[in-house]
């Protein structure tokens, strides 16, 4: 009896810690989607036209 509420004892002290293990390492993992979660404010750039296959035909067309 005494063995097992030494481990019991052994546990409990080591929860707090594995607790705070736990949460600090847990913090950043779920903060990521909430910070991904605002898409409104998205810059984006315009399109990049191709005009290269026009100046490549353009070419062949003159050539011929």
């Amino acid at each position: 009896m005494n063995r097992i509420a030494a481990i019991a004892t052994n546990a409990l002290r080591l929860l707090p810690r594995a607790t705070l293990i736990l949460i600090l390492l847990a913090a950043p993992v779920l903060a990521v989607p909430m910070m991904r979660a605002d898409t409104s404010h998205r810059i984006e750039a315009p399109a990049h036209k191709n005009t290269t296959v026009g100046f490549v035909l353009l070419i062949s067309l003159q050539r011929g």
